[in-house]
């Protein structure tokens, strides 16, 4: 078998066929010529138990280049080793082209982890020949999406487990029948600045209202999806023809949060990328034998893979309290030892298995049409790729059992703590202590907010709406005077631009002044602008406040949370915990 059948030949060590393109400065997987190559494979035909009917795959565009076949030109093989180097042609005489880093190979092969897992493979995956792309199957975001992640932004990306009984082998598993229930969701969430990460699991039991949904039909025409009340949210895919963008709305609904991209995957996604990096490593308490998930594990540590992979993110009955909660910690545990497998050396020297998860990653998923090509994925990823392990949580949404049932069988939101959840997601706030965050506010807290208070009666200020809801500046200017004692407050109309967030502008000698405005409105450090005092219509200087489009109503304070509530679970992804 040749190197391109297996990744290695009987000279040649599978790690020099990686090399730095100088042009891109981005590795690339070259091969020396051998005898009677097979061509690239061709894209994949779509199978109708692949996808439903709406889903569709990238097919050849007329006059697109078709991908090279045997017999065409490739690069020269690699130097021997030990062989004096020769310069690149055309680059004679120039500085040599200096190695990336370990670090930034980790970027270039695996990008990101399942968005981390199947990211992964296909980040790791888009140097892998332009018929990876013919992989892909995607359907409509029906406007349910921000338009897709943005590299400057805080990235929010959906990622759906099904019930659905496609793929060879499943037949046996998910509820007979099922037309794709969304069975497992995740809302991963990375923060702007790629310091850390959160993946929300929202449980499927929970009840939830499913809003309206347009969905576009196989003819290109739209159909509006009624929505429902009081429902399961598991039922916000497959049920009555749903489909991933209604999903997205009903989170969008739930959490404030409204995902840039979602990513769909079957049963066979867990199969195929744990077979791809050769099994992941996963803990477990005490001795399990679950006759519905099939299975049987001792207590310890064990390497688990393709269906006794699929077996271990299914099972429920055998770990915690036998129910769905229990089994999304189990489902946490395994993506976190999928994403170490992922980064670990094992994988990212292995072309075979770089290649193998490309392939695999790339077949496991439906994404939605801003994110239909191995490019796409690929910058995905690597933006993914950012993240230290430390800093990825993994957490539920905070709920508690059903008052209404009296056999418990789903759960509603935990209103004392799951809008705190919720808020620091939209405030792109680290479940994790990132130090140099923490720092930096604490630094902003207590050289703005920290002295002395004048009285409530000596504040003067004027109140501008900055993007708030309409009327929001005359229902503060009368909560301030009529409940906290601003009297010397004005409403002073619009701003002159809107404001994602709500700020106090105060000039050196109204510092006072503005600490007391700040702790009446529940300000943050951050929160506060050092900047020129303004006139008022007494001709008197004045603090300036400006609702932001944060601004919830007056007495809501504007306080972003710091950390997770107490009592709200969470584990990261760096750590091995064992499932009890």
């Amino acid at each position: 078998m040749d190197a391109q059948g297996r990744g290695r030949a009987d000279d040649i060590d599978p790690a020099d066929q990686w090399v730095l393109n100088p042009d891109t400065g981005e590795y690339e997987l070259r091969l020396a010529p051998s005898a009677a190559q097979s061509g690239v494979p061709a894209p994949r035909r779509p199978r109708s138990s692949d996808a439903g009917p709406r889903a569709r795959r990238r097919t050849e565009t007329p006059g697109r280049p078709r991908p090279e076949t045997p017999g065409r030109a490739v690069p020269p093989p690699r130097r021997r080793r030990g062989a004096p180097e020769e310069p690149l042609p055309g680059r004679r005489g120039r500085r040599p082209v200096k190695k990336a880093s370990k670090g930034r190979k980790v970027l270039l092969w695996t990008g990101g982890t399942l968005a981390f897992a199947l990211v992964a493979g296909a980040g790791a995956g888009y140097f892998y020949i332009e018929h990876l792309n013919g992989n892909i199957a995607s359907v409509s975001d029906d406007g349910a999406s921000t338009g897709g992640f943005q590299k400057d932004k805080a990235i929010n990306i959906l990622l759906i487990g099904t019930d659905k009984r496609t793929g060879k082998g499943n037949d046996k598993y998910g509820d007979a029948g099922s037309v794709g229930h969304a069975d497992t969701t995740i809302l991963l969430h990375v923060s702007k600045d790629r310091s850390n990460a959160t993946a929300l699991s929202i449980p499927r039991d929970l009840i939830v209202d499913v809003p309206d949904c347009p969905t576009t039909q196989e003819d290109g025409t739209q159909k509006v999806i009624p929505g429902t009340q009081r429902v399961r949210f598991n039922t916000s895919l497959g049920q009555d023809g749903r489909t991933p963008s209604c999903t997205m709305r009903t989170v969008t609904e739930l959490t404030g949060v409204k995902p840039d991209n979602f990513m769909v995957a079957d049963f066979n996604a867990v199969k195929t990328l744990t077979s791809a990096v050769g099994g992941v490593e996963v803990c477990v308490g005490k001795d399990i034998d679950d006759p519905d998930s099939h299975l049987k594990l001792s207590k310890g540590t064990h390497t688990i893979e393709g269906e006794q992979a699929l077996a271990f993110v299914r099972t429920r009955h055998a770990v915690g309290f036998g129910g769905d909660l229990s089994r999304i910690g189990l489902q946490q545990q395994f993506l976190s030892a999928l994403m170490r497998k992922l980064k670990s050396n094992d994988t990212l020297t292995s072309p075979q298995k770089m290649l193998d998860l490309a392939e695999a990653g790339t077949k496991a998923l439906t994404v939605d049409s801003q994110l239909d090509s191995i490019g796409k994925l690929k910058d995905l990823g690597l933006e993914l790729g950012k993240l230290d392990t430390a800093n990825l949580t993994f957490t539920t949404v905070p709920v508690v059992d059903n008052p209404v049932e009296t056999v418990k069988s789903t759960v509603v939101l935990n209103e004392s703590t799951a809008p705190q959840v919720f808020e620091m997601i939209r405030n792109d706030v680290s479940f994790t202590a990132v130090k140099e965050r923490k720092k930096k506010e604490a630094a902003a807290v207590a050289a703005r907010l920290k002295g002395t208070k004048a009285p409530a009666s000596e504040v003067r200020v004027r109140i501008l709406n900055g993007g708030a809801v309409a009327g929001s500046a005359q229902e503060t200017l009368s909560w301030l005077q009529n409940e906290e004692g601003v009297t010397k407050s004005e409403n002073a109309g619009n701003a002159p631009a809107s404001l994602a967030k709500t700020t106090l502008e105060y000039a050196p000698d109204q510092a006072a002044q503005a600490r007391r405005l700040a702790d009446i409105m529940g300000l943050s450090g951050s929160a506060m602008k050092p900047g020129e005092s303004v006139t008022n219509s007494q001709g008197l200087p004045a603090l300036t406040l400006t609702l932001g489009k944060d601004f919830e109503g007056a007495g809501v304070p504007l306080t972003a949370p710091t950390k997770a509530p107490e009592g709200v679970q969470k584990s990261t992804a760096d750590k091995v915990e064992c499932a009890k």
